[in-house]
């Protein structure tokens, strides 16, 4: 099992979602990588938003996810080592924008530099 392989595989197992819902706080702990998490009490107490998100998981058809019809099949997963990295820097430029740290264009722009930046750092492209 190569290092990137058994990341992945610890870092959405039960234990590790149970280890960061205990040492961080429930309302920390990655979603969206386990089914069991939205079973989970403790969880459940501090996201309010479980039920729509769990819904919104088993309603997506990665076969039609896009409209209009796109020529890919997925729903918001890259498969390339550098989908985490791109995801957690747009994620935090929205969060700033969100929060009025920031204006949703220079959001944008700064997502889209960070993510040409980690392409090109990859070798994807020149």
């Amino acid at each position: 099992m190569d290092a990137a392989t058994k990341f992945v595989t610890w870092a959405t197992s039960k234990e590790y979602i149970n280890l960061i819902g205990k040492e961080v706080g429930w309302g920390n702990i990655p979603t969206g990588t386990r089914k069991s998490t939205y079973t989970n009490a403790e969880f459940l107490k501090v996201a309010k938003f479980a039920a729509a998100e769990k819904a919104a998981i088993d309603s997506a058809n990665p076969a039609d996810s896009t409209l209009p019809k796109s020529p890919y099949v997925g729903v918001q997963f890259a498969a390339i080592p550098e989908f985490q990295a791109i995801g957690t820097t747009v994620g935090q430029q929205m969060s700033a924008a969100l929060a009025g740290k920031s204006t949703v264009d220079a959001a944008l722009k700064a997502s889209q530099v960070a993510a040409e930046r980690e392409m090109k750092k990859a070798g994807y492209y020149k």
